[in-house]
């Protein structure tokens, strides 16, 4: 049965496409059957997997106003291990059309648990809010993965989503566990960046992952390529962060 693990930080640009893309490469790299969810309707982690968010058919949001089941919107990608539920603008409507939907906060849920047995591990892309496709999200979701930028204001808004986690919690996913937090965008020559390290390791400990992600031109870069960084550029920093980051979570879940 696969882990289902959400990427999620309501705050913007803190990496969670570029985390979810890659960490979800490196764990198929690493043979272990991955899907990945793209429930952002930017569609970042569809083209970034090489597929043209235009030309998608059949993407989360038909599947979660019950146009379609999820067995069809599965696409497959460069990687022999990793497949990919596509997105779409149409979901920034989805929220809208699901307001009088009974248990709609469900409905990811529902379409995850028709594949989860198909793979070890499914990993969604979350939007950058706290709206109902992100409820969803977390509602489907074993765990949550928080990037935290290592950044002046970095953990500006953390509160918000630790406190929107305990909602879920309490009324919606009483499962919902925090994998980790994952401090992203790190450039060692920046005292900046070692005082965020410092301060997030201080301020949440164990909770912080051992892998830190850094600022990295390959991993900026791979998207425009329609791939991601363990395939553009295997040896890169950025590429090797993340199967680093892989095995930790791969490890964790083994004990």
């Amino acid at each position: 049965m696969g882990k289902i693990i959400a990427i999620a930080n309501q705050k913007g640009g803190v990496g969670k496409t570029t985390s979810a893309m890659n960490l979800a490469a490196s764990l198929a790299v690493l043979e272990y059957k991955t899907l990945v969810v793209d429930a952002d309707p930017q569609a970042n982690t569809t083209s970034g997997l090489g597929h043209n968010p235009r030309d998608v058919e059949i993407s989360i949001y038909e599947c979660m106003v019950g146009k379609a089941d999820i067995h069809d919107s599965i696409l497959e990608t460069d990687l022999p291990y990793l497949s990919l539920v596509p997105s779409h603008i149409n979901l920034v409507g989805a929220e809208v059309e699901m307001v009088n939907i009974s248990n709609r906060e469900e409905k990811m849920r529902n379409e995850l648990n028709k594949v989860k047995d198909d793979y070890d591990y499914i990993l969604i892309d979350c939007a950058p809010s706290l709206g109902l496709i992100t409820v969803n999200s977390l509602t489907a979701s074993n765990s949550v993965v928080i990037p935290v930028q290592c950044e002046y204001f970095a953990l500006e808004g953390l509160g918000k989503l630790l406190n929107t986690i305990t909602i879920i919690q309490k009324r919606l996913n009483s499962n919902l566990e925090i994998e980790g937090i994952l401090l992203t965008m790190y450039d060692v020559r920046l005292r900046l960046s070692n005082q965020v390290v410092e301060e997030v390791q201080t301020h949440f400990k164990n909770m912080v992952f051992e892998t830190i992600i850094p600022r990295n031109v390959k991993l900026s870069e791979s998207p425009s390529f329609g791939v991601p960084a363990i395939v553009h550029d295997a040896d890169s920093k950025g590429a090797l962060a993340y199967l680093n980051l892989a095995k930790e979570i791969a490890d964790k879940n083994k004990g």
